[in-house]
């Protein structure tokens, strides 16, 4: 399967991003087959170069966009994505001792009333 995602550039704490299509197999900044654009989040606002028409070229064979790069892409369709995701759900939580006996208090007044 190819996706279309972020390879890092540029040296120790300064990144640079290339948009790239590559094999899902393939490492972050592993062999691609071909640079769609690129990323700089560094600039004041952030630069970024993307072909739209390689992106879309890609998409129609099928290729599927990283999360990161539908934000870049199309930011409509990523906050989209976002609302429609289900949420986790909480944590179970450990009900304390004083929860228990409040808990069991509730019952009896609901059985009173019958």
């Amino acid at each position: 399967m190819v996706k279309i995602r972020l390879s890092r550039l540029g040296r120790k704490k300064r990144p640079f991003y290339r948009i790239v299509a590559i094999s899902s197999r393939s490492p972050r900044d592993g062999k691609f087959l071909e640079i769609l654009g690129t990323y700089d989040p560094l600039q004041e606002p952030s630069g970024i170069k993307l072909d739209k028409e390689k992106i879309q070229n890609w998409i129609d064979k099928g290729a599927q966009l990283s999360n990161r790069v539908l934000k870049l892409y199309d930011p409509e369709k990523y906050g989209e994505l976002v609302s429609t995701k289900p949420k986790r759900k909480p944590k179970k939580q450990v009900e304390t001792e004083e929860a228990k006996p409040a808990e069991e208090a509730k019952p009896a007044e609901e059985d009173t009333n019958k």
